[in-house]
């Protein structure tokens, strides 16, 4: 078991977080477009910038464990993770046009496929790029 922890020891807490990052993008949307009324593409980015976030600090201190010794490697990190986060909203807000505007699909199901696109994509930018090892 120890074995296996080692060597997926940042693909375990990535999905654990990634489907908790999954819920406040899903329910943050589902409360501002259904409950409250909003367009569901100003609810997709609020929800988004919600759950980018919530990745953020999940992301730095639990899944990759990433500490910055200067500020500056701090302010590059998080630039890095929001830029990074920023070029997969713009591929879940894609999705969402597609998906909700021109195809009719359901607001929430177009929802849930973005979002499983957007976490493979973020896991790569950030395990690779993001928070990777440096020397």
């Amino acid at each position: 078991m120890e074995e296996l922890w080692k060597k997926y020891k940042d693909t375990i807490p990535y999905l654990f977080f990634g489907v908790l990052t999954t819920v406040v993008n899903i329910a943050s949307f589902d409360i501002l477009w259904q409950f409250l009324g909003w367009n569901y593409q100003i609810a997709n980015a609020v929800a988004y910038v919600l759950s980018v976030l919530f990745a953020y600090v999940t992301n730095k201190l639990w899944v990759f464990n990433s500490h910055t010794s200067t500020w500056g490697a701090f302010w590059k990190e998080m630039g890095s993770f929001f830029l990074f986060r920023a070029a997969s909203w713009v591929i879940d807000q894609g999705t969402m046009t597609i998906g909700v505007s021109l195809l009719g699909w359901n607001g929430l199901l177009v929802k849930f496929i973005a979002n499983v696109v957007v976490v493979v994509l973020n896991y790569i930018f950030s395990k690779f790029i993001i928070f990777r090892k440096r020397s």
